[in-house]
């Protein structure tokens, strides 16, 4: 059942633009591992969006407004908003992990500042660890653009995620008891990970359409250092019909 957050990590943004609408999906999710010899996790993914100008739900990343303004051409919101970290592993993920105490999920929360100009929108959010799994914080602006080509609907955007040197050591780091021969102690620090995404929506019909979502993230220079990585980017694409309820 926790697998099943990680499709939170990578959707923050899928619509810019406020809406009453409940939209309700499902399909497969795939997401790549950096760490040596953990396996591509496959899992069957829920979906759900709703945005008002009080509250919104954005897959698993929740939040309320608390100030903003919205006019014809251009319309910025501040809200508290939470999503959950699943970030990680368990020392049974793969054998080179044997030893390594499990680095946990947790759950984020902070501030959100949305901003949108016709079709161009930004997303940048302030979380900390609110659960004190890794006492870290991050910091993330996603910029995109909405595209349209006659029915297909395009979300193209790039992210940029500062993570605290608490958040990198928490999850890329090698402690001393975890040390062996052939895992040298670590101690990672701070790192800025860059990404880029886009959804793709086709309607099948009024209320039915099928959505992509393709993705890219490059590890922090310090995440890609640590003796637990054999990769320098994660991938991950969902593929869902979601239904919308007017």
């Amino acid at each position: 059942m926790k697998q099943l957050f990680l499709i939170a990590l990578f959707s923050l943004s899928l619509f810019a633009q406020e809406t009453h609408k409940l939209t309700m999906g499902m399909g497969p999710y795939l997401q790549t591992q950096p760490y040596k010899g953990v396996d591509t996790i496959i899992l069957p993914s829920p979906f759900f969006y709703y945005n008002n100008a009080l509250f919104y739900v954005k897959w698993t990343r929740v939040g309320a407004y608390f100030y903003g303004s919205k006019s014809d051409d251009f319309s910025w919101g501040l809200s508290l908003t939470a999503q959950p970290r699943i970030y990680g592993y368990k020392a049974s993920d793969s054998s080179f992990l044997s030893g390594m105490q499990e680095r946990k999920n947790s759950i984020e929360a902070g501030v959100a500042l949305s901003l949108q100009k016709e079709k161009l929108f930004v997303d940048m959010m302030l979380l900390t660890d609110v659960l004190h799994k890794n006492d870290a914080w991050i910091a993330q602006t996603e910029l995109g653009y909405a595209l349209t080509f006659g029915k297909w609907q395009l979300y193209p955007s790039l992210l940029l995620t500062y993570q605290s040197a608490a958040f990198t050591d928490y999850y890329y780091g090698v402690k001393s008891t975890e040390a062996t021969p052939t895992r040298a102690q670590y101690s990672a620090q701070s790192g800025l990970q860059i990404g880029a995404q886009t959804y793709i929506q086709y309607p099948l019909t009024k209320k039915l359409s099928t959505l992509i979502n393709l993705h890219a993230e490059k590890l922090s220079s310090s995440a890609t250092a640590s003796p637990l990585t054999d990769e320098k980017y994660i991938y991950s694409g969902l593929f869902s019909l979601i239904y919308t309820f007017e």
